[in-house]
């Protein structure tokens, strides 16, 4: 393996990384307002993921960081095609995080439910707009001689690019509604086991499209790669699961499902990067994108010994917020005023 394939070996465990960890934020913020039912229900929902949800969102800075510095020619040609997609994208993001820190600041309902509404929006948005994203990448876009995109904002809606979006979205909403369950107990958990027993069978029925489109795309042959079939399998016993109240077994299956859909991705799309839908002979290639070896070797010692250390920070934070949550917790004591009304 040369340092280039490393690399991209490396992005593409990233973008994993990011999809498993942000994926249940996605769907926790999505589904919030179902399973929350009443507002101490939300906050305990909310509260899920609210020492977690900023670290997750780094993974995505990084995978940014890391195709900038080991391909800076995909980099270039991607991010300059969905310039517009990206400014959407961080206005999707930017609304979910100031709803964190806003929602909470006024006790008013309809206050409550603008920033409720623009959570729940935002991680939609996000991961549909990702999703569409590298469902592109292994599509084809119009990319000429020079590497540039010579396509419109329009061109991205691809139909593949669409449908992986919405993949994402539907894993998202069932890792959320794991992950909820795991958190919490009491009525909030039942809400939750009941949302992910719903979405389940339904998010392993896109999962298996997605599964069979992207064979198909890649163009590798009738026997189907053994990672999409590995994704079929654990959104299929995420369902079951689910079902029968095995939450953290479920959520386990849940991210299994979602590590393998992203890895799918790259898997198919090697040894490209970014495929030319003008020609094949135009599409960015890991050789002909990649960063010098001098530059290659500097970033793969500063990843050896840091990112061992993101890594145990990131499982310690897991480890002190394990504790499950209960919406009375979050219940607003009675005065004794109210009490002998």
């Amino acid at each position: 393996m040369t340092l280039a394939e490393f690399w991209f070996a490396l992005i593409a465990v990233v973008w994993t990384g990011f999809f498993v960890l942000e994926g249940f934020d996605f769907g926790v913020g999505m589904l919030h307002p179902v399973v929350g039912a009443d507002e101490a229900g939300r906050r305990t929902v909310i509260n899920t993921i609210g020492p977690l949800w900023d670290g997750n969102e780094v993974w995505l800075i990084v995978a940014g960081a890391a195709m900038f510095a080991a391909f800076p020619g995909w980099y270039a040609t991607m991010f300059s095609g969905f310039y517009l997609a990206l400014v959407v994208l961080l206005i999707a993001l930017i609304a979910r995080g100031i709803s964190f820190e806003y929602r909470g600041k006024h006790d008013g309902a309809d206050w409550r439910r603008t920033w409720s509404g623009m959570l729940a929006g935002g991680s939609l948005v996000a991961p549909l707009l990702i999703g569409v994203a590298l469902g592109d990448l292994l599509h084809g876009l119009p990319v000429n001689a020079s590497h540039e995109y010579t396509g419109t904002f329009w061109t991205l809606l691809q139909p593949y690019g669409l449908y992986t979006g919405l993949t994402f979205v539907v894993i998202s909403v069932t890792h959320g509604a794991t992950f909820i369950a795991l958190k919490t107990t009491g009525d909030v958990r039942d809400r939750a086991v009941r949302a992910a027993s719903l979405s389940a069978p339904v998010t392993a029925l896109v999962v298996i499209g997605f599964a069979l489109w992207t064979h198909a795309i890649a163009g590798k042959g009738l026997l189907i790669n053994p990672v999409e079939i590995i994704a079929i399998i654990a959104i299929i016993a995420s369902a079951w699961l689910a079902h029968e109240q095995l939450e953290g077994w479920a959520f386990a299956a849940t991210t299994l499902a979602m590590a393998m859909a992203v890895i799918s991705i790259f898997s198919e799309l090697y040894p490209k990067v970014m495929v030319s839908s003008t020609s094949h002979a135009y599409s960015l290639t890991i050789r002909n994108s990649a960063s010098p070896s001098y530059s290659l070797k500097v970033m793969t010692i500063v990843v050896a010994i840091f990112l061992p250390v993101v890594l145990a920070y990131t499982a310690w934070t897991y480890y002190v917020f394990r504790r499950r949550l209960s919406d009375k917790d979050f219940r607003v004591p009675l005065t004794s005023a109210q009490h002998t009304k």
